[in-house]
């Protein structure tokens, strides 16, 4: 069984790699309705949402991690 540091780090670590997954999803999507490969405008404001909502999300969790982090560096021990 793994330590949990090291769960929280793979739970983190494939996190990232889902937004940056659904980043890149989304740019091929754009690409492919700039250059006329496809006309669905829905699908790609869908997947553009996607990316962003996930990239804030990431955001908020790290925020989250950075305020737990300086709070127990507060703490006297």
């Amino acid at each position: 069984e793994s330590a949990p540091g090291a769960r929280f780090r793979d739970t983190l670590s494939e996190a990232v790699m889902a937004v940056n997954s659904l980043q890149k999803n989304a740019d091929i999507m754009t690409q492919k309705l700039a250059t006329g490969q496809t006309d669905n405008i829905a699908d790609v404001m869908i997947a553009s949402e996607k990316a962003d909502i996930a990239l804030r999300l990431m955001v908020q969790v790290r925020n989250k991690i950075i305020d737990a982090y300086q709070e127990i560096m507060k703490m006297q021990v």
